[in-house]
């Protein structure tokens, strides 16, 4: 009879005839090919990230190259009038990129720089309020689910907005404090494509989360996402 105490594994080579040493090298091979496969996806997922953090870069510099020209296209002719509407443009721009800086979370904020280079057809105007830090506001499991909900969000508008494939989606985000949650507010320029569609997709993207979805009436385009501040909420639960 077997010692209870026996390893499974030796007990198995026993009755299979396979030696244990054979067992160790094919488990090790499989260990192996395992940490390579994990490698080479790490690998793949940081130059897809260098790339998009490349291109968005440059098209930080082609901006910042078309305004200058501006500029001086206007000092050169002389239109002195025209020169603080195009600087007023320049400080609204450095201003909204100096608030998505500042939100605190860094898939949110990657996601929102990097916009242009990887949604070509949204045009996505984002509006911030002032000295917003969502970090000091959503624990690390809200800033993630917000995170997601708003990609999502922003893709339902995409493939359900339009009603055309070759139209150009102008959306508005909005996103600010009321209370003690955190609201993000879009608004679609135009009537939406499929509603019903957008609205399904915008409630199976954030099924299972802390963030609450309201809609507008069925054809203005308009929705609210919502997350409680569970960073202010354990605060004033424990004054």
């Amino acid at each position: 009879m077997e010692p209870p105490y026996a390893d499974p594994h030796v007990r198995w080579c026993e009755r299979t005839g396979v030696s244990h040493p054979l067992l160790l090298d094919l488990f090790w091979v499989y260990v192996r090919h395992l940490r390579k496969t994990a490698e080479i996806e790490r690998k793949h997922l940081l130059e897809s990230v260098q790339r998009t953090a490349s291109a968005t870069l440059g098209h930080h510099r082609h901006d910042w190259m078309n305004d200058l020209q501006i500029l001086y296209g206007y000092i050169q002719l002389r239109k002195i009038d025209k020169l603080a509407d195009c600087v007023e443009r320049i400080k609204g721009r450095m201003a909204v990129e100096s608030k998505i800086s500042r939100l605190g979370i860094p898939a949110l904020v990657f996601y929102l720089q990097s916009f242009r280079e990887v949604n070509g057809s949204v045009q996505l105007d984002v509006d911030i309020e002032d000295e917003l830090q969502l970090d000091s506001l959503l624990t690390a499991d809200e800033a993630e689910e917000l995170t997601e909900a708003i990609v999502e969000t922003v893709r339902a508008f995409q493939f359900s907005g339009r009603s055309s494939w070759g139209e150009t989606l102008q959306l508005k985000m909005s996103m600010y404090r009321e209370g003690g949650e955190v609201l993000v507010r879009f608004d679609q320029a135009g009537l939406a494509g499929n509603p019903e569609a957008l609205a399904r997709h915008i409630d199976e993207g954030i099924a299972g989360m802390r963030v609450r979805a309201e809609r507008g009436d069925a054809e203005s385009g308009t929705l609210r996402l919502r997350v409680p501040c569970g960073k202010i909420n354990e605060v004033n639960a424990c004054l």
